[in-house]
């Protein structure tokens, strides 16, 4: 199967890449399935019930989140009708799962959204979760396992590749906005420490940068927008997975202005 991940969605700019390029990227690579982080899709903070509907008919099939998932309350039924994730280290009494399997081109492929420790809500124990997932998934018969790790620290990130690399198929980081120079298959794990935002490219995080300039030079807090106009930019992660391994990976930047940039991901093993 071959499957592609779009990190962080940031607001309308994000939307509407999404909305240009998708389409003829699933054609041009023949994907078969599409993961994409919906978190900061609605201006930035969370996703609303419109904003669901919009993604899925670009062709997303399955949505991840993290620590901004509850912002919309009209989320919180989704997580019952829709292909909606919350990271599945959140307490379980909570709306919705984190894991989900998948029918993909005649095999098993399971999604698991999970959210890092540092500089982020009080959650269970990301790497427990990952391990005992991923033991009772593997009992079950299921190899092909893709995981979205939200998490600020690159350390956490690498981390979480120690722990599982050859057990899962694929993880990749969101959440810092910030994409990461280091893709790589190791022992048959795609792993990317940050695939970096879907959205502005020439302000901060993909917001207008007076608030965080206003706070990086007084302290001073406040709201952050997404900009009216901005470049943009679309980045999405493309693997080749069987068995439980995944054999190829590259990503592709799409610039605004008709650039479009392929990376290799390399072989560590």
């Amino acid at each position: 199967m071959k499957i592609a991940f779009i990190g962080d969605i940031v607001g309308r700019p994000g939307r509407d890449m999404i909305a240009k390029h998708l389409p003829k990227i699933k054609e041009e690579y023949a994907i078969d399935f599409v993961i994409a982080n919906y978190e900061n899709a609605s201006h930035g903070f969370g996703l609303t019930s419109k904003n669901a509907s919009e993604l899925f008919s670009y062709g997303i099939d399955v949505m991840t989140g993290g620590n901004h998932s509850w912002d919309k309350k009209d989320i919180l039924p989704l997580f019952d009708t829709l292909e909606i994730l919350r990271p599945h280290n959140y307490p379980q009494e909570l709306p919705g799962t984190g894991c989900k399997v998948y029918e993909v081109a005649g095999e098993k492929l399971a999604v698991l959204n999970l959210m890092g420790h540092y500089s982020m809500p009080y959650t269970d124990n990301a790497f427990r979760c990952a391990q005992n997932t991923i033991e009772e998934l593997h009992a079950e018969g299921i190899s092909n396992i893709f995981i979205d790790f939200h998490a600020e620290a690159t350390s956490e990130k690498r981390a979480m590749l120690m722990l599982l690399e050859g057990r899962v198929s694929g993880i990749i980081g969101t959440h810092t906005h910030v994409s990461t120079d280091d893709f790589q298959i190791s022992k048959g794990t795609a792993y990317l420490t940050d695939i970096g935002l879907s959205g502005c490219r020439d302000n901060v995080i993909g917001m207008d940068k007076k608030v965080p300039l206003q706070q990086f030079l007084t302290g001073m807090k406040g709201h952050f927008d997404i900009p009216k106009s901005c470049k943009k930019i679309l980045q999405v992660a493309v693997m080749e997975i069987s068995e439980g391994k995944c054999s190829e990976a590259f990503k592709l930047k799409y610039f605004d202005d008709s650039r479009v940039i392929k990376t290799q991901a390399w072989h560590e093993d």
